[in-house]
């Protein structure tokens, strides 16, 4: 009989978990002996077994360096839950509650001690932490530690002053996107040359990635049509701007959803009791800017939907990766546009950073327009953004839009050469309305003043529709064929990749524009669909079948009111991935609970017999 090693009794014992997922073992193993090490692992891989583990076994404290006290109080509740002795330190607590969690660092009797980079740094706590002992050091989200990541925050600098001060203590250095730039800061600002890299990948094959082109006058039906199949479940909903946010919660409420709106706008309070709300409810759809979601632990999201472009593929698969961290089958639903990408190229453009850095931006920026234009698999091409070797052979992932329905294509060789012929000969300079009615041959004021109804483009394209053009042009600019000049107010240029089109020498195959189609379904049938039950099997993966739905609401109500009673998420109880199984094997005794996963030994002994009375009860 095999022994198991102190990393994976630890596993069973407290976690109740059978298995480590992959690379976690090796990160536990390296980080026990002592090692440094550098973790890229996408959200839902489970970063944070990498440090905690290793702080249960290793003598001292773990000091884990948290970008966000507002998600301290949740990461410290799932760590008692666990049995774990677990504080935090920021300045939400009183004097006398702070000195009594330093006290017990002193003292010894903490497993693992959360704080912002902020207090970590100053003089008196890195005093406190030469008298503690200390049993190595995570700094989560180390992305924020770099210039060119998505989420830069400058004090992250300073923890440097770990290496310098503790050069003995195992540092771990956590994020769930970093590229090859992003992941050289991180080794320089954190003086982590010498740790180990371990690079999970960055696949996400429970999310469904879909993109589709934004109708503007009609994207709220849009929204309605993919809300539809995600009734009763938790989302996140993106938006640009603070306006729209507040527009779309107050909307998706009269809709009947249950919508709360968050952005750096709103009071604190009324923030954090928003978050909370998310957080703790079953449910409720977030409609927020990007100040919401890093350090969001939430593992039942359903969904992530983007009304408006994001900056980049950094930024879109954190944000997307905030879905189905539990491992059930998710949604990433995109609407996006042209005009997108000249807001965001303007904001770049407008801003205060050097050149280099607004050139970098600018070619993150179309990346993701090239990643939404693309007829191919989504998900290769994601991967490959991350240098990630992807498997030609495979060439239909089987769970993005493009590959569950493909997309068709079409020769667009001569409408290319019309559109690239009228971009020259108006100058480069015009944006893509104006140049699609010099090829309808639309007569204007603006025509007249510019002398462009004289011109041998003007009403060449005529047997093309309006729609048609702007496809084109989007698509065009996405492959690299037209740029964009985001400080002309998107004026089109050609690019010397358009030369070969306009030689003839160069066929283009585009794909064919199909605009989603508005929703169809009434507000009476809407209405219906959310009184429905919030399993949607064919959704949320749970494949919970209508005879076991009696059985599964119980064992949710359960775990709702334990979890109001404890003053916790509810899915700090248990996930639903937990109550699946339980509603599988109906355990009736504790040591066939114990075997579920999920359920350790603190929450068995806690919760356990709770839920073996719903089962016992129910099922006679």
């Amino acid at each position: 009989m095999t022994t198991k090693s102190p990393a994976l009794q630890v596993l069973n014992r407290t976690f109740g978990y059978a298995n480590f997922r992959p690379n976690q073992e090796a990160i536990v193993t390296h980080l026990i002996a002592g090692g440094d090490a550098l973790v890229l692992m996408p959200t839902g891989g489970g970063k944070s077994l990498c440090y905690q583990v290793p702080a249960l076994i290793r003598d001292g404290v773990g000091i884990v360096i948290s970008p966000l006290i507002a998600l301290m109080q949740d990461q410290v509740d799932a760590m008692r839950q666990l049995g774990v002795r677990a504080a935090f330190l920021n300045s939400s607590l009183t004097q006398s509650q702070a000195s009594a969690v330093e006290e017990a660092l002193l003292q010894g009797t903490l497993d693992l001690l959360y704080v912002a980079p902020e207090r970590l740094v100053t003089p008196r706590f890195l005093q406190m932490l030469e008298r503690a002992n200390v049993a190595l050091f995570a700094i989560d989200e180390a992305h924020c530690v770099s210039q060119w990541g998505h989420d830069f925050r400058p004090e992250y600098r300073a923890l440097s002053i770990l290496h310098e001060r503790f050069p003995a203590i195992p540092r771990i250095a956590l994020t769930a996107t970093a590229d090859s730039p992003t992941r050289q800061e991180i080794i320089e600002r954190l003086s982590l040359h010498d740790a180990r890299q371990f690079i999970t990948s960055f696949d996400r094959p429970n999310i469904c990635y879909r993109m589709t082109q934004k109708i503007a006058a009609n994207s709220n039906r849009q929204l309605l049509a993919f809300l539809q199949d995600h009734a009763g479940e938790a989302g996140i909903i993106y938006c640009m701007s603070r306006k729209k946010v507040e527009a779309t919660a107050e909307w998706l409420s009269e809709e009947g959803f249950t919508a709360i709106a968050y952005h750096a706008g709103l009071d604190a309070q009324i923030r954090t009791h928003h978050q909370q709300r998310f957080i703790r409810e079953e449910g409720v759809i977030v409609v927020a800017t990007i100040a919401f979601g890093m350090g969001i632990d939430k593992p039942d999201v359903r969904f992530v939907a983007h009304l408006d472009l994001p900056k980049s593929i950094e930024s879109y698969y954190q944000e997307t990766g905030r879905a189905g961290r539990d491992g059930a089958p998710a949604e990433a639903w995109l609407a996006y546009s042209l005009s997108d990408v000249v807001s965001i190229g303007r904001m770049i453009e407008s801003g205060e950073a050097p050149e280099e850095r607004k050139r970098l931006e600018r070619q993150k920026l179309d990346a993701l327009f090239g990643l939404c234009e693309t007829a191919a698999c989504r998900r290769q091409q994601l991967l490959r953004y991350f240098g990630e070797e992807v498997n030609e052979r495979t060439l239909n992932c089987g769970n993005c839009d493009n590959c569950l329905s493909p997309a068709q294509t079409w020769d667009a060789t001569l409408q290319s050469r019309q559109a690239l012929s009228a971009v020259y000969k108006t100058g480069n300079r015009f944006g893509a309305t104006h140049v699609i009615d010099v090829l309808l041959g639309k007569m204007s004021d603006r025509m007249v003043q510019f002398n462009h109804h004289k011109l041998s483009v003007f009403g060449i394209g005529q047997d093309t529709n309006n729609q048609t053009w702007r496809g084109i042009f989007r698509q065009l600019t996405a492959l690299g064929y037209l740029h964009a000049d985001m400080a002309g107010f998107g004026g089109l240029s050609v690019t010397e990749l358009s030369r070969a089109v306009l030689k003839g020498e160069v066929p283009v195959t585009l794909r064919v524009d199909t605009s989603a189609d508005a929703a169809k379904a009434d507000k009476p049938a809407r209405r219906a669909a959310q009184e429905k039950s919030v399993l949607r099997a064919k959704k949320n993966g749970l494949s919970i079948t209508a005879d076991d739905e009696p059985m599964w609401q119980m064992l949710r109500d359960a775990r709702t009111r334990i979890a109001k009673e404890q003053g916790v998420p509810p899915y700090v109880i248990f996930h639903d991935t937990t109550l699946q199984e339980m509603l599988r094997v109906m355990p009736r005794d504790k040591a066939e609970m114990s075997a579920i996963s999920g359920v350790g030994s603190a929450k068995l002994e806690r919760y356990g017999q709770a839920f073996i009375d719903v089962i016992v009860a129910a099922d006679g």
